[in-house]
């Protein structure tokens, strides 16, 4: 399965079935045996080569921000809040897919002409935002979308520039993809892969797998914001497009291991991969809580630079992602 296809999947958090039957599938199709757990994580383990072989859990998240229909107005707009962070200025006039059946809507917001000066200085919050499905009234609306009714948005992904895609749900596709990747080879050590549910409900599915599979080590792979812009002071930029996989050294859940950060720098030098430290803290992801399951494992995380992270068209470097899975699969059998 390619990147392209996994991003055009919705799977907004806390509303994962789509991505975890598509998963199911192809892991199936691979010859594997994965198990779902309690928290609808997806697990699959991978016996290493030899005979002192650590027990390293390899975390990708699989599902996505998006919205949730909270109400109607009487003339059947869709009141939303965000289902993960997401700023609501990015979202004015995207398109987007209501509910189950795949509702095409639009966000929408009161037309510039008619604001008043004093509310075009004003950032737009969800509370003035909805989203119209077409519906002529409340009645209509909440039958098509009542509370509860997950959207997703509606973003094909493309390729654009010197190797670069657009598309929604990056963070964290790239992670997703790359275990599905990683279980093609053989390692020296045991490859726990574990397709994680609501990260971006605050990381509970890499909570319950990390302590269900207690671990000697963790690799978490994700999509972490690049804020590489042009007009970005370089002091604020987290890391960059193009320059590889960027490794952490803390985040805001986290200040990862010592010793395990310095060895995967080590070898990301020594098997010759394009890497770069993240330079700016921000951002939180499954680092956290695997590190502090049972006794503490010690994680370190493999990030792919996104620009415009956690919003309906994010953008990333494909070399980047080709770095992280030789980074991870470098680090399988050497750690």
């Amino acid at each position: 399965m390619d990147l392209k296809l996994l991003t055009e999947i919705n799977a907004v958090v806390g509303h994962e079935q789509e991505m975890r039957r598509t998963l199911l599938s192809v892991l199936k199709e691979k010859g594997l045996a994965p198990v779902i757990d309690r928290m609808g994580n997806i697990i699959v383990e991978k016996k290493g080569k030899k005979p002192d072989a650590k027990r390293i859990m390899v975390a990708g998240h699989f599902d996505e921000v998006g919205l949730i229909v909270v109400s109607a107005t009487e003339d059947g707009f869709l009141r939303v809040i965000p289902a993960g962070a997401i700023d609501p200025r990015v979202l004015i006039s995207k398109r987007v897919l209501v509910g189950d059946d795949k509702l095409p809507g639009v966000i929408g917001a009161m037309a510039i002409h008619l604001q008043s000066a004093s509310d075009r200085e004003r950032v737009l919050g969800f509370n003035d935002i909805y989203v119209d499905i077409g519906a002529k009234d409340r009645k209509e609306a909440e039958s098509k979308a009542p509370k509860g009714t997950y959207i997703a948005f509606d973003t094909p992904c493309v390729e654009f520039g010197e190797g670069l895609i657009a598309a929604k749900a990056l963070d964290d596709r790239v992670g997703t993809f790359n275990l599905l990747r990683l279980l093609d080879d053989e390692y020296e050590n045991t490859l726990i892969a574990a397709f994680t549910s609501k990260e971006e409900a605050g990381c509970v599915g890499a909570k319950g797998a990390a302590f269900a599979q207690d671990p000697d080590m963790g690799i978490v792979l994700e999509g972490t914001s690049a804020n590489d812009l042009g007009m970005t002071p370089e002091v604020l930029r987290c890391c960059e497009l193009g320059k590889g996989v960027a490794v952490s050294f803390m985040d805001n859940s986290t200040i990862g291991n010592r010793g395990l950060f310095k060895k995967t720098l080590e070898i990301a030098k020594a098997e010759g991969v394009h890497h770069q430290v993240k330079h700016y803290v921000a951002g939180m992801n499954d680092a956290g809580e695997i590190e502090r399951a049972r006794g503490g494992i010690p994680t370190i995380v493999l990030s792919v630079p996104c620009r415009y992270i956690h919003s309906p068209s994010s953008v990333c470097k494909l070399t980047d992602v080709d770095d992280q899975l030789a980074l991870t699969k470098a680090m399988l059998n050497n750690c």
